[in-house]
């Protein structure tokens, strides 16, 4: 099937054309038409999969159709700035060819720009739940005339503590609306939410919940913990490994690995909530663009970047919340290509392991590297 027999506006099948695209992808195949239709939607499905045009396109499409307001019509919610920019990025590309007007919202800068612009009007607001409910507190921004909401990797708004400000946004929207929940898991607490706030949803699931896609080869390293540092530099040399990504648990172990790597020959630089917004987004460019080759990451960064090409994710730290696992990993092997997810675990993360197996539902494969011996 091809993007023009979506039933999508002319121009923004035009701009998808001009992204690079021309057949959907599964999740884009199925959740566009039912958008279109307004039924409520929840989409399962895994990162990397083309869920962010697969409700960004019909929300665009709906908005182009009705009466400019001096409100906005339409909301995007997200857990993270990254992603938000992310997402405001593929609602410029794609509704190039369309007279609407969109803004990101999130914390870390300054709100009087983002209060200029939410005065200015808008058709669509993309954000981050706590900024959204400062502006909202402040009365910057009139929710009462949404038409259509969406919720951006819901379950990760749950892990980050963010489900108490979504039940606020949600209570600030007008009844009539039509709902929009992604996510790459589904917890109890995000479907009760979802079923409690939506009419009669629509589940797309294109891939069995909470398993990572087949495309991605997992393996695992049982090493001590006094000697990760030293394995990862070890695998950092292997010719296979391109632009890696590499998750730890806390912000001073990623400033620490950026230390202990800087003299690899590796290009190598850390994101975390301690560095600034343009810190952040100064990393994320250079990753992208290749000036970077290794970007050492805590969670915060999980659900934001949207990087074609990596070859690998590392988790030097196993993390405590397995669906985590899922996300972090999801990084690697995006829109059909191929990709590795290495994992470093101590004997202190056999628990965090076996409940990672347990999720995916078989035993990752173990590694060995000479000189490392396994350590059980």
């Amino acid at each position: 099937m091809q993007f023009g027999r979506l039933g999508l506006r002319p121009e923004l099948v035009r701009a998808v054309i001009d992204a690079g695209y021309s057949t959907p992808t599964p999740v884009q195949e199925r959740a566009i038409p039912l958008a279109l239709d307004g039924r409520d939607l929840i989409g399962c499905a895994q990162t990397g999969t083309g869920k962010t045009a697969a409700f960004l396109l019909p929300t665009l499409h709906r908005l182009a159709a009705g009466r400019p307001s001096r409100h906005p019509r339409g909301l995007v919610v997200t857990p993270t700035r990254e992603l938000a920019a992310q997402v405001g990025g593929m609602a410029a590309a794609y509704g190039a060819n369309l007279r609407l007007r969109s803004a990101v919202i999130f914390g870390g800068v300054g709100m009087e720009p983002q209060t200029r612009s939410l005065r200015s009007g808008l058709d669509l607001v993309i954000a981050t739940p706590g900024r959204l409910l400062d502006h909202l507190g402040r009365k910057q921004v009139h929710l009462g005339e949404i038409e259509v909401v969406v919720f951006d990797e819901a379950d990760r708004m749950l892990d980050m503590g963010f489900l108490p400000d979504v039940r606020r946004v949600i209570g600030a929207l007008p009844a009539k609306r039509q709902n929009l929940f992604f996510s790459a898991t589904m917890p109890d607490e995000i479907e009760d939410l979802i079923r409690r706030t939506t009419n009669n949803p629509t589940l797309v699931e294109v891939t069995r919940r909470a398993s990572p896609v087949s495309a991605i080869e997992q393996v695992v390293y049982l090493v001590s913990m006094t000697r990760k540092k030293e394995l990862l530099a070890s695998l950092l040399k292997q010719p296979d490994f391109g632009q890696t990504l590499v998750f730890t648990r806390t912000k001073a172990r990623a400033n620490q690995l950026v230390r202990y790597l800087e003299h690899s020959g590796r290009r190598v630089i850390a994101i975390h909530g301690n560095k600034s917004q343009n810190a952040r987004t100064r990393a994320l460019n250079g990753f992208r663009r290749g000036r970077i080759d290794t970007l050492i990451a805590t969670d915060i960064a999980a659900r934001g970047i949207d990087v074609d090409g990596i070859s690998h994710v590392v988790n030097f730290d196993l993390p405590n919340v397995p669906e985590d696992y899922v996300h972090r990993i999801g990084r690697t092997a995006r829109a059909g290509a191929s990709g590795s997810a290495v994992s470093l675990a101590a004997p202190e993360e056999r628990p965090q392991l076996a409940a990672i197996e347990r999720l995916v539902g078989k035993v990752v494969p173990r590694g060995t590297v000479t000189g490392f011996p396994v350590v059980a």
